[in-house]
């Protein structure tokens, strides 16, 4: 059985790399999809997302009967190691195929997974997330967006923040209130379409020059009520869910989707970046010891931190999911990026602090902005300190202390 197993294994190996060299644009070897902002179009780009959606291997163990790849934990790990094979990149993402694709095949009733799962699945669509709001950060469940019975549909007034792609997104998943007598009771789990009428993204300029997020305003939309997705009221268990997913692709560990490293940090080797702007010895090692030292721990934390990330799926054998296990994952893989983009800027030395303007290569001007970025890793998709506290109930089953004053 075992070596009809791996037969079988190798004949789809064969299958997908022939599949590959057919359909995957050579001159796209190594790029990656934007993550932000639109995406830089071409006709070998689309044909490729086309391609892909077609085929379902962007999201490849969904269900076939949504679009997806139908394949095995194992089939879309070969697949993957594939696709690295030859620089391919996965051109299927973003927050549909992250966290509200994998909520809503859980939660979701048969006629919004009909809807909503092959647009994801082919890329057709963008989603954002209205959680956050400007009083309901690390204590979300106190959140006052209302959203208002009114017979066959919902009227929602309320505002989120940091709703990330918001002003490109063509739909919302949101936590609306729907009862003020209850806190973690009184919310629902609603779908917006962007295009209602009363719906107003405006974008946040952030310190590093972009403005991936917005402040996102809701007067009087109207809601179909078979937007709400699970019971009414029952939105807190479908977000906690949903925030797993989050913290799983926010940490980038263990996720065995094709054209992706599981737990890869990214960006140039440190080790050969540092080599180049700060110099040998005659040895051929780092000229600076402190600084060779200090990015070698950080690489064997990175490299501790990619196979943790890839034990952890591995041993999910049964496809549940995440589970507590992406907190940890979310504080190490957050800390890791954090570390690089401090160690490549001091790498990098005055090249390493251009903002714009000639002397300044690309990767030069990004590592700045990359560095500032990284320092909401830790606060987004629920703070270090949340994160810490999750763990110490959830895997380490300590008690609750209570403060007396």
């Amino acid at each position: 059985m075992a070596d009809f197993g791996a037969t079988e294994l190798e004949t789809f190996r064969a299958g997908a790399r022939e599949w590959l060299a057919e359909n995957f644009p050579k001159s796209l070897s190594g790029a990656s999809p934007a993550m932000e902002g639109p995406e830089e179009r071409s006709a070998e780009r689309d044909a490729w997302k086309r391609a892909m959606g077609e085929k379902g291997w962007g999201t490849p163990t969904w269900p076939k009967a949504y679009g997806g790849g139908g394949l095995s934990k194992d089939e879309a790990k070969l697949l993957a190691q594939e696709m690295n094979a030859i620089g391919a990149y996965n051109p299927i993402g973003g927050m549909g195929v992250i966290m509200f694709g994998p909520t809503l095949l859980e939660y979701g009733n048969e006629a919004q997974k009909q809807r909503h799962i092959p647009p994801i699945v082919k890329g057709e669509l963008r989603w954002c997330q209205g959680f956050s709001e400007p009083g309901s950060g690390s204590d979300l469940a106190s959140l006052s967006t209302k959203a208002t019975d009114a017979g066959d549909h919902f009227v929602v007034s309320g505002s989120k923040i940091w709703t990330s792609g918001a002003h490109l997104a063509d739909w919302c998943f949101c936590l609306v209130r729907t009862d003020p007598s209850k806190k973690h009771e009184g919310i629902s789990f609603l779908l917006i379409d962007m295009k209602s009428p009363g719906v107003e993204p405006r974008p946040i300029l952030l310190i590093n020059g972009t403005t991936p997020f917005c402040e996102t305003f809701f007067t009087e939309v109207k809601v179909p009520k078979e937007n709400l997705v699970g019971p009414l009221n029952g939105g807190w268990t479908i977000a906690k869910r949903l925030l797993q997913h989050e913290r799983q692709g926010i940490s980038g560990a263990g996720q065995l989707t094709p054209g992706a490293q599981a737990g890869a940090v990214g960006g140039p080797a440190l080790e050969v970046l540092a080599k180049t702007y700060v110099g040998v010895g005659e040895d051929g090692r780092l000229a600076d010891a402190d600084l060779r030292t200090r990015i070698t721990q950080h690489l064997m934390e990175a490299r501790a931190f990619q196979l943790t990330g890839r034990r952890a799926t591995e041993e999910n054998r049964s496809n549940s999911g995440p589970s507590a296990v992406s907190s940890i994952l979310k504080n190490v893989g957050s800390k890791v990026r954090q570390d690089r983009a401090e160690l490549t800027v001091e790498v990098l030395g005055h090249q390493g602090l251009g903002w714009t303007g000639e002397g300044f290569g690309p990767d030069e001007i990004m590592a700045t902005r990359t560095w500032l970025r990284g320092k909401s890793g830790t606060i987004a998709g629920g703070s270090y300190e949340i994160q810490n506290n999750i763990i110490s109930k959830r895997i380490l089953g300590l008690p609750e202390t209570t403060q007396k004053g």
